[in-house]
């Protein structure tokens, strides 16, 4: 399932990506028109918290989310879409949907030792050189993924 995010859903595409779904996020101040156009030749799922965006987009092809927490927004997500919010934890960067790499000799060389002593895996954006390793942020991210897909 591929996906699309209006800029005011951001946050909930970066958590998209790191549940591993293929999520684009609308550039800033992106026309509507242009929303629904990108949405019609990607083939994603266009997901936001306007009204009338959403009632502009064609049938099963818009979910509407609601704003006042994150919480809500995966709870939305899970009913209307069957987000499995354990597809693929941290397969995608977070900031440039890349799929991610295994981290070779160059990129583990740019992280702390103990950092490379830890258990892994230990990822990289081939496009941004993001490094990603299983340290206390991840852990707190998937606990709330794990929390997420109990929904």
């Amino acid at each position: 399932m591929r996906l699309l995010c209006d800029e005011m859903l951001q946050g909930i595409g970066r958590w998209l990506r790191a549940a591993g779904y293929d999520t684009a996020i609308a550039s800033r101040g992106a026309d509507d028109d242009d929303l629904l156009a990108q949405a019609r030749a990607d083939q994603r799922v266009l997901l936001t918290c306007d009204r009338s965006l959403a009632g502009r987009a064609a049938p099963g092809r818009v979910v509407l989310l609601p704003t006042e927490s994150p919480d809500a927004a995966a709870a939305a997500l899970c009913q209307a879409l069957g987000i499995d919010w354990l597809l693929a934890p941290f397969s995608r960067c977070l900031l440039d949907n890349t799929p991610l790499r295994p981290a070779g000799p160059a990129a583990l060389a740019r992280l702390p030792e103990r950092t490379r002593a830890a258990p892994g895996p230990i990822t990289v954006c081939p496009t941004c050189g993001r490094i990603y390793w299983p340290g206390s942020h991840v852990r707190r991210m998937r606990a709330r993924l794990e929390r997420w897909q109990a929904l």
